[in-house]
């Protein structure tokens, strides 16, 4: 009885870990590091494979630890909305006190073992952490703005990537932050569209114009088609002057990111027609899939071509 007591006991605060930290948010995170980081490693070798494996482990642990402390901060608004009232802290299961010391300890190995790999990969993974939840989180119940802050350290995760791999801060990475940056913001208008409702309860300003309204879902499809043309940027660089950038794309993967970006650009267009929540929920859907197919599309490119 005692064993299967513990057994239950010990899912249950596995599930609670999973949830303080996100654990879907956290993996694919971490999936856009690693592309970022396949993208500019120039030499595969066994060290790439310790570096990919610090790099997982050190990512989960910082986006892990800014969603700790995101809902340290925001339990008591958690508790209004359905969605989120069951987490572990807002129900009740688990205290705030036994959660910021989770937060800390993921904070203090994620930043340990990313400075392990390079001082530079740390720097900005604290910065992501800072920004997450100093800036963004308190500012959600002020501004729409809060979107805008918000998409800065969701955009460094592709970006952390590549300078694990190479220690520098170059026009590459910084296309790739702009890529994950742009993205942001149609994916989370969307579901600030169809969980408008919900996060209302909270008081959180979500939409741009603080609506579900023709101006809102026009700056989505205008933020999707600067996501289009920033996801082709190293498509063009050759044609524009600038050489020996190491992110390429060939002209065949170019056509698919390109028709990756018109299949989100028709949903964003869906949505400003309908401009209802299933709508909306639709393009959130595609955004996963469009930014997922994307980076695949990229790391591919680089290795088969």
């Amino acid at each position: 009885m005692n064993v299967t007591q513990n057994s239950i006991s010990t899912k249950a605060l596995f599930t609670d870990f999973k949830e303080i930290t996100k654990a879907g948010l956290s993996i694919s995170v971490v999936f856009s590091s690693l592309a970022g980081y396949l993208l500019g490693v120039v030499d595969f070798s066994l060290d790439s494979l310790k570096i990919i494996a610090l790099l997982a482990i050190g990512g989960y642990c910082m986006v892990g630890a800014s969603n700790a402390y995101n809902q340290i901060i925001e339990r008591d608004l958690d508790a209004l909305m359905d969605r989120t009232k069951n987490r572990p802290l807002p129900a009740g299961r688990i205290s705030v006190s036994a959660t910021l010391v989770i937060a800390i300890i993921l904070t203090l190995i994620g930043l340990v073992v990313l400075y392990s790999i390079n001082p530079k990969t740390a720097m900005f993974g604290a910065i992501s952490i800072f920004l997450y939840t100093s800036v963004y989180t308190p500012l959600k119940t002020l501004t729409p703005l809060s979107v805008f802050v918000g998409a800065i350290p969701g955009a460094i995760p592709f970006m952390l990537g590549w300078v694990a791999a190479t220690n520098d801060f170059s026009l590459e990475a910084g296309t790739l932050f702009l890529i994950q940056f742009f993205w942001q913001f149609p994916h989370f208008w969307a579901i600030g569209w169809f969980l408008f409702e919900d996060y209302k309860k909270a008081g959180f300003f979500m939409l741009p114009t603080g609506k579900r309204d023709a101006a809102t879902a026009l700056q989505i499809i205008l933020y999707t088609v600067w996501l289009l043309v920033a996801s082709l940027l190293p498509a063009i660089f050759p044609h524009i002057g600038i050489v020996g950038s190491r992110l390429y794309l060939s002209p065949i993967a170019a056509v698919l990111v390109f028709a990756l970006g018109i299949w989100m650009l028709v949903y964003a267009f869906k949505l400003y027609k309908k401009r209802d929540a299933k709508a909306a929920k639709s393009l959130m859907i595609v955004s996963v899939f469009y930014i997922t197919l994307l980076q695949i599309v990229f790391v591919a490119d680089k290795f088969l071509r």
